[in-house]
């Protein structure tokens, strides 16, 4: 039974204009009232997703075009968020793939498009931004030809609809080209109807419905959201959750579905039934999980679960046991803290919380730095206070040998930085696998590495390319543990009191390494305040003032010249630190602080005498 519905999920590479186009087509159909005040990016409705101007998690809106319903899932674009793409691509029956018209196709979207093929999605090409000054689209659209035919894909969907685009301005033309002063986007919106499928599910057969993403309600809990594969979902009737255990005989959870919801425009509303084909979100089952089925109670058949990725990287979350904590934060117990932790849960299943010997502390399992960076600054601007630990790979054994999470990566760099990538990747434990000349200038560079050696890559890829690198990674599978690696900081410049940094006891302390904090900063006993060359810490007096007598010994003595501080952000500490030092979170603050703050209590720790300055 054909249904006036359109499933389709917008795929790209990093700042290829997904969710812009998103906002073009949802004016263009005049989702947003004549009057109505809309930010640009409206589908990034998180404050980190729109400051870094990355999406984090796939959102789903809906418009209507010439009587039919188009629903749109915009997907992010960053590797730590693949899982989000994969489980998208469950709920569409064909994607719009954006390509730069200058860029062309990068690495994600090679990652992405792949996806799309193995599920067997046909894909409308969009050759975006090509009113850029350096837009090729010509050899752009060859250049996505030959990514097509190097994945193997089928003449059916090599045979792709060509739309040029200038999604910004919402302006549209079919083939190659550029859109004319006073189009729109109905040249995409027609393409859509004719070239993405209606959706194959049956009405009449019993409900089955398939749960590939979650969300959380302060209201009504743990939302699943999905695509209604057959039958009809009804508000009011009672329906059967079939949880991964239901094959292995357990009885399915049966309940009244009393919260039904569907997708219109970039709001939910309330529905009365939803059919074969269509999207909807429900409340009302707290024990969802993503892949679960939603069946009918006379006749419950389970679908085929979607997997899952396992996180690859843990690290510990506790209570700030500073000398400062409690100064800048609202929410500081452990209560307060496992209480979020596990409300973040409701909505983000790529995440795993394990207790550990400490009441105060908890283990968090996720994908990546980023993803764990994301949920830390969620919680700071939350009014949370918390210290964190260094990221670790979860290991697991194999016949009694020990194996590491492996990534892939892929790496675009101006050609004359590919010596720095070869170089940075050797200690790591990474190795080459390909090596190919791109565009104007540039090289991609292919790796394999294990997951412990990326660890505070990206940062170092970035400063050493002056941001001109572009790097994709993705989970490869397991290796056989690699070894120990290379720690390649300094040592830790540790205070040794507490007080008030002075330029004066800076200045005397230049020689012995950098500084993280400036002049007339608090700091405390155990709090690092910069870096030194030796490779043991560095216990310092950084608060000494300069004593008040008449004694001129320079006459530079009241010209203190200090070289700016390196200042971290969060995700520069969290690489940065040692197993034996935490990041100390606060909304006002990042500080960089030693496990046990008493030299006695370290001395114990280490067996180690660390130096006194």
């Amino acid at each position: 039974m054909s249904i006036a519905i359109r499933n389709v999920a917008l795929v790209a590479h990093v700042d290829h204009g997904k969710t812009t186009l998103v906002d073009a087509l949802l004016r263009a159909t005049g989702t947003f009232a004549a009057h109505q005040a809309v930010v640009d990016r409206v589908m990034d409705s998180n404050d980190q997703e729109r400051e870094r101007g990355i999406t984090i998690l796939a959102k789903a809106a809906s418009i209507t075009w010439k009587g039919t319903k188009i629903n749109l899932v915009d997907t992010p674009g960053h590797a730590d968020f693949g899982g989000e793409v994969e489980r998208a691509l469950t709920m569409v029956d064909g994607v719009l793939l954006l390509v730069d018209a200058a860029e062309g196709p990068l690495p994600q979207t090679r990652y992405v498009l792949q996806k799309a093929l193995a599920k067997n999605l046909p894909a409308i090409v969009i050759i975006n931004k090509v009113d850029r000054q350096d837009a090729r689209p010509d050899e752009v659209l060859d250049e996505v030809y030959q990514l097509f035919i190097d994945l193997d894909a089928d003449d059916e969907h090599i045979d792709f609809e060509i739309i040029s685009a200038v999604a910004r301005e919402g302006r549209a033309m079919k083939g190659i080209g550029m859109p004319e002063e006073g189009a729109d986007l109905s040249p995409l919106l027609d393409t859509i109807l004719d070239a993405i499928p209606a959706p194959e599910g049956d009405a009449t057969k019993p409900l089955q419905a398939m749960v590939t993403q979650l969300d959380a309600s302060e209201y009504l809990g743990r939302l699943a959201i999905g695509r209604v594969v057959n039958g009809v979902m009804r508000r009011g009737e009672t329906v059967a959750l079939l949880e991964e255990e239901f094959a292995e005989g357990q009885p399915p959870l049966k309940r009244r579905l009393a919260q039904l919801m569907a997708f219109e425009g970039v709001s939910r509303n309330e529905a009365d039934e939803l059919s074969a084909g269509d999207l909807f979100v429900m409340a009302g089952f707290p024990e969802v999980e993503i892949g679960d089925t939603i069946a009918s109670v006379e006749d419950p058949v389970a679908l085929p679960r979607l997997v899952v990725d396992e996180p690859v990287l843990r690290m510990t979350f506790g209570v700030n046991t500073s000398p400062m904590a409690g100064k800048e934060g609202k929410y500081l117990t452990s209560r307060h803290l496992i209480d979020r932790l596990k409300r973040e849960l409701l909505g983000n299943v790529s995440i795993k919380l394990f207790e550990t010997g400490s009441p105060d502390v908890i283990e968090v399992a996720g994908r990546g730095e980023l993803q764990l960076a994301v949920l830390i600054e969620s919680m700071r601007r939350e009014g949370y206070e918390l210290q964190v630990s260094r990221p670790q790979v979860i290991t697991k054994e194999v016949n009694g040998k020990r194996f590491e999470p492996q990534e892939r990566g892929v790496c675009d760099v101006p050609d004359e930085h590919v010596g720095t990538v070869t170089q940075e990747l050797a200690p790591r434990k990474g190795r080459v696998t390909d090596l190919r000349p791109g565009d104007a200038g540039r090289t991609i560079v292919t790796f394999e590495c294990p997951s412990r050696g990326l660890i505070g890559f990206r940062s170092l890829l970035m400063t050493a390319t002056r941001g001109t690198a572009l790097l994709h990674q993705h989970h490869l599978g397991w290796m056989p543990w690699a070894g120990d690696m290379p720690d390649s900081r300094g040592g830790a410049m540790v205070s040794d009191r507490m007080g008030v940094t002075t330029g004066y006891a800076m200045d005397k302390l230049q020689l012995s390494g950098g500084f993280f904090v400036h002049p007339g900063e608090p700091v405390y006993e155990g709090m690092v305040v910069g870096e030194c060359a030796r490779e043991d810490e560095l216990v310092v007096n950084c608060v000494r003032p300069k004593e008040k007598n008449n004694i001129r010994t320079h006459s530079h003595d009241d010209a203190v010249k200090l070289p700016a501080p390196k200042i971290h952000t969060l995700e520069t500490a969290i690489e940065w630190i040692a197993d034996d030092e935490l990041v100390e979170v606060t909304p006002k603050s990042i500080r960089i602080r030693k496990r046990y703050l008493g030299l006695e209590e370290r001395r114990k720790a280490n067996k180690k005498v660390p130096t006194s300055v």
